[in-house]
């Protein structure tokens, strides 16, 4: 099992990269369609049984490893390994931030499952 802390990345054709000791955030939401009733009382909430997983990671990298991640950012395929689940998983990169004076990074992984 991976250790909380410890998450892999990869391009389509990569070797996967590895990060340690980085905070780990999970948002997982259902999809939830809601409509208002006129004149009756309350609202009607539909289940659509979707849910969208947004992962975070933040932590401190050096120049090269920024590098690395920029080119599978770039890649348009990316994967990523669940440290909890261990399922290898195709996401989006949504969001890359880099800060070059201390090596702070923030990156935005988004799962979909239908």
């Amino acid at each position: 099992m991976a250790l909380a802390g410890t998450v892999f990345i990869r391009g389509t054709d990569g070797d996967w990269l590895q990060f340690v000791d980085c905070k780990i955030t999970i948002d997982i939401r259902r999809r939830i369609t809601r409509e208002v009733k006129r004149g009756g009382e309350g609202d009607d909430l539909l289940d659509e049984g979707a849910e969208s997983a947004v992962y975070t990671l933040e932590g401190s990298l050096g120049v090269n490893g920024y590098r690395e991640v920029l080119e599978i950012f770039r890649s348009g395929e990316v994967w990523l390994l669940d440290p909890f689940t261990e399922t290898e998983m195709k996401v989006a990169f949504h969001r890359l931030h880099y800060e070059g004076d201390s090596g702070a990074y923030v990156f935005e992984f988004i799962e979909d499952v239908i």
